[in-house]
């Protein structure tokens, strides 16, 4: 691949990411306010305009590197974490479990949808190509918020589910989470583990090979 093409290739996948994430992060702020918490309203995050979710070296600088890095054959980032005010929720320990698991969610939703509009409307070319993409990377967001290593949603459900002072003691683990998770991609358990996830849930859609 030229490295035109490699640029090229980065910005299509780049703006489906961020429409992936800008729904993931929207979805967090909508399920905190409707429980209580107005602090993402508040700071202009309860919205699905992709701007207020940019930071400038998760959601563009990371995502860059790592696709050039790979030719092309790797692209992760995050956007601005939603800011959760725990106390403010009305049931905090409940509450934070479908905070967490909201993203995610949305992300299967806006997958679904796509896999329905690929299987019942003909389309061919680079419009398929794109929605399957956006499929994709929607299912790969979901999967890899799950992982229950802090900041991830599948942390905050794990301190939901955990007695206080554990769930304290756990949290404290967020300092060191993205060191684990780069650990953990460098060692290739994510290729063993979330790769085979990701194809088996887009094949239970209907639309995977």
């Amino acid at each position: 691949m030229s490295f035109l093409n490699l640029i090229v290739s980065f910005f299509i996948s780049f703006a489906l990411l961020l429409i992936a994430m800008t729904v993931h992060e929207f979805a967090h702020g909508l399920v905190a306010y409707r429980r209580g918490d107005s602090t993402a309203r508040l700071s202009g995050r309860l919205t699905l305009n992709p701007l207020a979710h940019i930071d400038p070296f998760w959601t563009l600088l990371l995502p860059l590197i790592l696709f050039l890095s790979t030719s092309g054959r790797f692209v992760f980032g995050a956007a601005k974490p939603v800011p959760i005010n725990y106390w403010a929720l009305k049931n905090p320990k409940r509450d934070i479990i479908w905070i967490g698991l909201s993203g995610p969610l949305a992300n299967l939703i806006l997958a679904l949808i796509i896999a329905g509009v690929l299987k019942f409307i003909p389309l061919s070319g680079i419009l398929a190509y794109l929605l399957f993409h956006l499929l994709t990377i929607n299912v790969i967001l979901a999967i890899f918020n799950l992982i229950p290593i802090p900041p991830l949603d599948g942390s905050r459900v794990l301190m939901g589910l955990l007695p206080a002072e554990l769930s304290e003691q756990y949290a404290n683990l967020e300092r060191y989470g993205f060191i684990i998770l780069f650990v953990f991609i460098w060692l290739g358990i994510f290729d063993r583990i979330l790769w085979p996830l990701v194809g088996l849930v887009i094949r239970m859609m209907g639309v995977g090979s």
